[in-house]
C-alpha cells in the first residue's frame, strides 16, 4: 500500500466520520432534552457548542463553575472564549432550576455546563444533606420537564473508576449516578462521548 493510498483511506475516513456526527447532530436539534455524558476531556462540552450551534435562534449558556482558584479561573476563561458571543453567559452555582423557571421562553436553546459541577456546589453549601441534594434533584428534574426552551445538558460518568477511599467522594459518585439515571430517564436524547465522538444511547 502505498502513501498516496493511506491518505486516501485516511480522508474517507474522516468524510465518514463528519458525516456520521453531522447526521446525529441533525437528529439531536429536534429533541427538547438532550443529556451529553462522559468521561473528563471526553469533548462533551464541545459537542454541545456543536449541538447548539445547530439550533436556530437565540441561545443561552448556563454555566455551573466557580472560580475558585487559577486553574478554575483559566477553565472558565477558555470556556467562554469557544463559546464567542453567541449565547447569553448565565453563571449560576447553585439555584439553577429558579434560574431556569426564570428566562424559560426566553431562548431557544439553553446549554447547562455542568451537571457534575452543581450536585458538587450543592454538597458543600452549608453542609447540605445528602437527602437534601437529592431532593434538589428531583425538583430540577420536574421543572425541565415543564420548560418551553430546548435543554443540552452536559455531566460526567464518574462511577466507572476504582471505588473512592472516603465517604463524602463515594456520596458524591452516588448522587452523580442518581441525578445522571433520573435525567437520562426523561432526557429525549442521551449521548456519550469517547475521545471525542459521540454515540447516541437514546
Amino acid at each position: 500500500m502505498t502513501s498516496s493510498d493511506i491518505n486516501s483511506i485516511k480522508k474517507l475516513w474522516i468524510k465518514v466520520c463528519y458525516g456520521e456526527m453531522k447526521s446525529l447532530i441533525e437528529e439531536l436539534k429536534k429533541e427538547k432534552i438532550v443529556l451529553i455524558t462522559g468521561g473528563a476531556r471526553s469533548g462533551k462540552s464541545d459537542y454541545a457548542l456543536k449541538l447548539a450551534g445547530a439550533i436556530r435562534g437565540q441561545k443561552a449558556y448556563l454555566a455551573t463553575a466557580q472560580p475558585l482558584d487559577k486553574e478554575m479561573e483559566e477553565r472558565i476563561r477558555s470556556h467562554k472564549e469557544k463559546r464567542g458571543n453567541e449565547y447569553v453567559s448565565i453563571e449560576e452555582p447553585l439555584e439553577i432550576t429558579q434560574k431556569l423557571k426564570e428566562i424559560d421562553g426566553t431562548f431557544k436553546a439553553v446549554i447547562i455546563d455542568c451537571l457534575t459541577l452543581w450536585v458538587s456546589n450543592l454538597m458543600h453549601q452549608g453542609g447540605s444533606s445528602i437527602s437534601r441534594t437529592e431532593e434538589e434533584i428531583r425538583e430540577f428534574v420536574d421543572c425541565t420537564k415543564k420548560l418551553s426552551s430546548r435543554l443540552i445538558m452536559v455531566t460526567n460518568e464518574v462511577g466507572m473508576g476504582i471505588v473512592p477511599d472516603n465517604e463524602m467522594a463515594r456520596s458524591f459518585r452516588d448522587l452523580i449516578g442518581f441525578a445522571n439515571q433520573l435525567i437520562a430517564g426523561i432526557a429525549d436524547g442521551v449521548v456519550v462521548m469517547f475521545s471525542g465522538s459521540p454515540l447516541r444511547l437514546k
